[in-house]
């Protein structure tokens, strides 16, 4: 719905100046049919005037999804500023966020962080799954608003004629173990440390990412690659691997898979479409 109003307002800053301009060039006698350049100046404060009331209500959206983002628990930082009471506090990162780690995960401000530096241990497992967590691999093992907002994404996809669905969801530690492995022998290390995760730097460990339709670079340039790459951050999913950013996140670009973070920091990673990375955003390194 949130991203329907938004959708609806940015029509408006089309259509109202240009209903203005037809009707004042309709009710004008046809000899004098003429638009003045102070008609249309009205027509552009009109498109302004929109423009602003668009951002501020686009502002309130991302404040009260952020609220609503279930998925992303916050964790207490100890008393106030002093780290140092906080037997969870690992390190401040270069952006000054704090990185905590609990039960065997990261967080940054009850985000998960997972990348090639902070792994998960080999016993975390997600809870409040769609489906129960009952085999090494599961497509719907993921958590219940990730499901839900997922189920939304793809309706909406289905709507307009796109195909998009999940290839990949939930893979265990030994599963990742198994499929490292697999990457080696296929093209050895080097490769494989920028194709796959080792085990416990999964994002797919986490029940909050899944890999969608082909897992491969053609996804990109499909209909549904590229409705994908402009519109997961309205349902809260950010492209985690993004194009060109390899240095950042020490993975190939990857525009298939999908990490939910909720509409708050998913509209900022998405920063109009040229990606910013969780590396880079929080001020994290991922390296192993």
């Amino acid at each position: 719905m949130n991203y329907l109003i938004v959708f609806i307002m940015n029509l408006a800053i089309i259509l109202i100046p240009c209903i203005y301009l037809f009707v004042i060039y309709i009710f004008k006698k046809k000899k004098k049919r003429k638009l003045k350049i102070g008609h249309f100046l009205i027509a552009i404060i009109m498109a302004t005037l929109i423009i602003l009331i668009k951002d501020k209500v686009s502002d309130i959206i991302l404040k009260d999804n952020k609220s609503g983002d279930s998925v992303i628990k916050e964790v207490e930082n100890g008393s106030g500023n002093e780290v140092e009471d906080n037997p969870n506090y690992v390190e401040t990162t270069s952006k000054g966020y704090i990185l905590e780690k609990i039960d065997g995960a990261y967080y940054i401000d009850g985000y998960i962080i997972v990348n090639k530096s902070y792994p998960f241990s080999d016993s975390w497992i997600p809870s409040n799954t769609e489906e129960e967590i009952n085999n090494d691999i599961c497509k719907n093992c993921l958590d219940k608003e990730v499901y839900n907002m997922w189920s939304q994404m793809k309706n909406d996809a289905t709507s307009i004629g796109l195909n998009i669905y999940i290839s990949s969801g939930y893979r265990s530690f030994s599963y990742q173990k198994g499929l490292y492995e697999h990457y080696i022998n296929k093209g050895g290390k080097d490769y494989a440390d920028i194709t796959s995760a080792r085990a416990g730097h999964s994002e797919h460990q986490s029940g909050l990412a899944f890999d969608l339709n082909s897992v491969d670079d053609s996804f990109s340039a499909t209909d549904e690659g590229k409705w994908v790459n402009n519109n997961a951050h309205l349902y809260g999913f950010i492209i985690r691997y993004p194009k060109d950013k390899t240095n950042e996140t020490g993975y190939k670009y990857e525009s298939w898979h999908l990490r939910y973070v909720g509409t708050y920091l998913a509209d900022k990673l998405y920063n109009n479409g040229n990606w910013i990375t969780m590396e880079d955003y929080f001020g994290l390194d991922s390296q192993y």
